[in-house]
């Protein structure tokens, strides 16, 4: 039994492919297409899996398109416990222009989820046993309440499981007032809970330290993107940069990051080397191409060289 659980409660299948160029009204050729399994909490599994990691990926699923989406984590030598549903699990359709080196990404919304199929997904946490962590990533599907990741919160803490975030908006705010262990989030979603336009590195760290004193996250991580990310406990401020590298898709970088910070935690690395580690995670999946993720190799040598500085 793995000691991480990832919950995605509106996952997709990622479908990408190529244009020679983006033209109105015309048929628009488009290069072999590639599917893969996507969603916040999945890509967290992917992502750990390719890695070295395992875990239990939990997301609802229906119809022929859900039984794809399985399939596809199957290939991955992942093994998902599924909700069924009753209507169609989502299409997500990504396409980069090659003329410009430009990408679209065309994102369907998903499901309505009844009451009996979102609370089968909370049971189907509940009865998993032993596990250490518990990942919540993305949004939620219409007909999901909105204090979904609060009670997930508080299924955690009945476990004795660490509960990491990774959203924004209400069910964020409804997850914090339970208290979670961490909270990723980027720049723009940090400001958004603090009620301010734009933060700077300085109002930011104040801000995620006024959420850690009011007991609603132990641990802030908040992204910056190329720019790296910051750290921020109780008792402990440190910045991240992350090294100069080609660019090619930022698909998943959040979720390679959350993946490889829970990764080294589950392997008892200190909470700063968690953390460096995620970042390179984060780093790498932005060298590969539509929803790749990080690959192992590219994180191993941007830790090292990180470590070594």
């Amino acid at each position: 039994m793995s000691s991480i659980i990832t919950i995605t409660l509106n996952p997709c299948i990622d479908k990408s492919a190529s244009i020679a160029s983006l033209k109105p009204e015309k048929k628009l050729r488009c290069s072999k297409p590639k599917y893969e399994a996507g969603g916040g909490g999945i890509n967290v599994s992917r992502a750990i899996r390719k890695l070295g990691g395992d875990s239990i990926p939990i997301f609802p699923a229906g119809s022929y398109t859900g039984t794809l989406l399985t399939d596809l984590l199957i290939q991955e030598n992942i093994h998902p416990v599924i909700i069924n549903i009753k209507e169609y699990t989502r299409e997500n359709f990504m396409v980069v222009d090659e003329a410009t080196n430009n990408q679209y990404r065309f994102c369907m919304p998903g499901p309505v989820l009844e009451e009996s199929e979102w609370h089968a997904c909370l049971k189907a946490i509940e009865l998993i046993k032993d596990a250490e962590y518990i990942v919540a990533s993305g949004s939620l599907p219409p007909g999901a309440p909105v204090d979904i990741f609060g009670r997930i919160a508080q299924i955690s803490k009945s476990k004795g499981a660490k509960f990491i975030l990774d959203t924004s908006g209400e069910p964020l705010k409804h997850a914090l007032e339970q208290g979670v262990y961490l909270w990723k989030p980027n720049s723009g979603e940090l400001s958004a809970l603090s009620g301010t336009e734009e933060l700077t590195t300085e109002t930011a760290i104040q801000a995620a330290k006024k959420i850690i004193a009011e007991k609603k996250s132990e641990i802030i991580v908040v992204s910056l993107g190329a720019a790296g990310a910051i750290l921020i406990t109780e008792n402990i401020t440190q910045r991240f940069n992350t090294p100069l590298v080609k660019r090619r898709s930022t698909v998943g970088a959040g979720d390679s990051m959350v993946a490889g910070i829970v990764l080294s935690l589950l392997k008892n690395k200190s909470l700063p080397d968690a953390v460096l580690y995620g970042v390179m995670c984060g780093t790498a999946a932005t060298m590969n191409p539509g929803t790749e993720l990080c690959r192992l190799e590219d994180v191993e040598q941007l830790y090292n060289n990180a470590v070594h500085l």
